[in-house]
């Protein structure tokens, strides 16, 4: 088994659709935290003033008593149904508020993503001795010394407001409860804005953290990009067979451009090859159509219908067979023999004109010995 010091290579782009897929992306809690406590203090100062005087309005009025109030203990029920619902349409603000922020926050770092993976029913997870593995982990151990530093410096930050503002929140007790209520509200908004502070800078730590965490955890052995290729585009033997199939299929749709070659060198069975060249566009003739066995019968039979020379020259067909692409130039070893043979088609086409004497026997040119597979078992192996 592998160890992680081996898997020192970026994720494949596959690995992180995959990790995605599983609900796996990068998340920092403490810029939730941040969003929570940024929009309720956003919430807190724009709508505070107003939500304060409203509740010093209700206070003032719940807590005004005279006979009536007396003669009618009902009438405090009502009372109170009224203060909760002022108190709980606020906090349900709040709690929008905060809800709409979390989300939007887990989701500007990954983006959004939805899977039922992480709530699947895992037997893995019942078992104890991977679960203690889990909660000793490397991620696990530095989450808890992040969180226990967190609540260190929040104490102490909390600790430091509290002890310097509390000879003045002790006298808020002896002022009437409408005028401490702006005082109260004072209060908390420095206090929540030196939190949010503290939260703020956690998070811009945190943040670029988690995503480099996150990628490391997803980095991937040579052995697994390796598997993974494979997986994705098939083994060598595959991809082997799959490109001779494609030459097949490239040599059958080439048949259709043997009308247009000037001569087709035959082996004088196995093998055919028709060749093209024009002067005006071309530097050298170039190969249109090949093929073996039956197919070379087949452009044999289109060429001799379309009154095309069809050349038995068994050492240059096999020659150009295996050394040439469709549709590409010759090889300049072979330019010399091509040129014969094609000198010995137009003097065959001159003289069916009417134009010139018979051309006499078809040459027979030299081919390179490493070029005809018959000779050659390098060539007769990529032939295979």
């Amino acid at each position: 088994m592998e160890s992680s010091q081996d898997r020192n290579l970026p994720a494949s782009q596959r690995k992180l659709d995959k990790a995605r897929a599983d609900g796996q992306v990068a998340r920092s809690q403490y810029l939730g935290h941040l969003a929570v406590l940024g929009s309720g203090s956003a919430l807190l100062i724009a709508f505070a003033p107003t939500g304060f005087e409203q509740l010093k309005l209700a206070l003032s009025q719940q807590l005004h008593f005279n006979s009536t109030t007396i003669e009618l203990p009902g009438d405090m029920i009502l009372r109170m149904q009224d203060l909760v619902s002022t108190g709980l349409m606020m906090a349900l603000i709040f709690a929008a508020a905060a809800l709409a922020a979390s989300v939007f926050s887990n989701i500007s770092i990954g983006g959004w993503v939805f899977s039922l993976k992480p709530v699947m029913p895992d037997l893995n997870k019942l078992d104890p001795l991977n679960g203690l593995s889990n909660m000793f982990s490397r991620k696990k151990l530095f989450d808890i010394g992040k969180t226990s530093f967190l609540m260190v410096v929040l104490l102490l930050v909390s600790a430091y407001f509290l002890y310097g503002s509390f000879d003045s929140l002790a006298l808020l007790i002896m002022q009437p409860s409408a005028g401490a209520l702006p005082h109260l509200l004072d209060w908390l908004i420095k206090g929540i804005a030196l939190l949010l502070g503290v939260v703020f800078v956690v998070a811009l730590i945190d943040v670029p953290l988690q995503i480099f965490l996150h990628k490391s955890e997803l980095k991937m052995s040579l052995q697994e990009v390796k598997d993974e290729a494979k997986q994705s585009e098939g083994s060598a033997e595959v991809k082997t067979k799959r490109r001779a199939k494609q030459r097949e299929f490239a040599k059958r749709a080439s048949i259709r451009k043997v009308p247009q070659a000037d001569f087709v060198l035959m082996n004088p069975t196995h093998y055919a090859v028709a060749v093209k060249y024009d002067d005006a566009t071309m530097d050298v003739p170039i190969v249109i159509s090949k093929g073996a066995d039956l197919l070379a019968m087949k452009i044999k039979d289109i060429a001799r219908s379309h009154k095309i020379p069809v050349i038995e020259s068994p050492s240059l067909a096999r020659a150009l067979y295996a050394n040439t692409e469709l549709d590409a130039e010759i090889p300049t070893s072979l330019f010399t023999a091509v040129a014969q043979i094609l000198a010995y088609v137009y003097r065959l086409k001159a003289n069916l004109r009417g134009e010139g004497p018979a051309p006499g026997d078809v040459p027979k040119p030299h081919v390179p010995p490493e070029l005809d597979p018959l000779t050659s078992p390098l060539v007769s192996g990529a032939m295979a």
